[in-house]
C-alpha cells in the first residue's frame, strides 16, 4: 500500500550520517548504532523523521547516543500535534 508523505500508520526514520563524521567504516558503525537506539523507541507518531549525526556523535557512548536518540525523537514526535 502507498502512503502520502506524513499519512503512514508507523514511524518512517531516515538516517543522515555524512562525510565529516568519519570514514566509511566510522559513518556505517555510527549508522548502526543509530538504528539500535531508535529501534527500541516506544510511541512514536506516525510520519517520517530524519535522524541526522554530526562528527561528535561518533565519540558517544551507546548510553548517551540511545538517550540523545531518545529525547530529540519524542519531541519532535511530540511537536507533530502543535
Amino acid at each position: 500500500m502507498t502512503y502520502a508523505a506524513g499519512e503512514s500508520p508507523s514511524p518512517r526514520i531516515a538516517y543522515a550520517v555524512g562525510k565529516r563524521v568519519g570514514k566509511a567504516v566510522v559513518r556505517n558503525r555510527l549508522r548502526r548504532r543509530l538504528r539500535a537506539a531508535v529501534s527500541g523507541l516506544t510511541g512514536l507518531q506516525p510520519g517520517a523523521y530524519l535522524v541526522a549525526a554530526d562528527p561528535g556523535a561518533a565519540g558517544l557512548s551507546y548510553e548517551d547516543l540511545r538517550t540523545k536518540v531518545a529525547s530529540a525523537m519524542t519531541a519532535a514526535s511530540g511537536d507533530r500535534h502543535r
